[in-house]
């Protein structure tokens, strides 16, 4: 049963005091979050599997177990895969975060960052994890989208796609050949209500072009504005 914003239970696993109390102030002063913390990457794979919480607030750099390795065995574990989880990262752990979003978390807010930004993300995926799935299916050249499914092939090939990745280029594909601005994106893929942080948009589509291979390019880049899937 899906777990409404409102009844939400966030586990929050992070080292740094100052940290902890800033984010656990600024939902309790939000309403309706069950808090619970934990302070090193041990402690916050068990107390997830303990707990079963709506969503995980999971710091990258962590003691006893980082954050990286926590995200791994949860998104490989049938029982905790479906659980979001939200990254904290620093501004050099450029590769650690493409490696968090490649494990399969849901997104990732970079340090030193709003308290209002990590609530307001928070909000946004577990919306959309309460969204239904769309079962409809769409080809774009040597792309198809089995919604069905939830699965993405390339000249037949399945590609491991992330439920970001999946939704960002079901959407592009939705509206080929019309320019979907960073914005646009944030609120219809990610769920925001305002434009937070444009890079997200940046780093998932780098990722998804990886991911398609030669079948990458018909994303393309509309500078100052943002992306079209080029029509085939």
């Amino acid at each position: 049963m899906a777990v409404t914003a409102a009844a939400a239970k966030l586990l929050i696993v992070e080292d740094e005091p100052d940290v902890v109390e800033m984010l656990a102030r600024t939902f309790t002063r939000a309403g309706g979050f069950h808090l619970l913390v934990a302070s090193d990457g041990a402690t916050g794979l068990r107390r997830t599997r303990e707990e079963m919480p709506a969503l995980v607030v999971l710091d990258l750099m962590l003691p006893k177990m980082q954050g990286l390795e926590v995200c791994k065995i949860l998104k490989s574990d049938s029982l905790t895969r479906h659980i979001p989880i939200l990254m904290l990262t620093a501004k050099a752990e450029e590769v650690d975060r493409i490696v968090g979003l490649e494990f399969g978390a849901d997104d990732y807010v970079t340090k030193p960052f709003s308290p209002r930004e990590v609530l307001l993300r928070v909000k946004a995926i577990l919306r959309r994890s309460e969204e239904p799935d769309d079962a409809q299916s769409f080809v774009a050249g040597p792309i198809t989208i089995d919604g069905t499914r939830h699965r993405v092939t390339v000249d037949s090939k399945v590609l491991h796609l992330t439920s970001i990745e999946f939704k960002l280029l079901r959407t592009l594909v939705q509206r080929r050949g019309r320019v979907q601005e960073r914005d646009r994106l944030l609120t219809d893929v990610w769920g925001y209500d305002t434009a937070i942080d444009t890079r997200t948009v940046d780093t998932h589509v780098r990722r998804l072009r990886e991911k398609l291979g030669q079948a990458g390019d018909v994303i393309e880049t509309v500078r100052g504005f943002g992306y079209r899937l080029r029509e085939t």
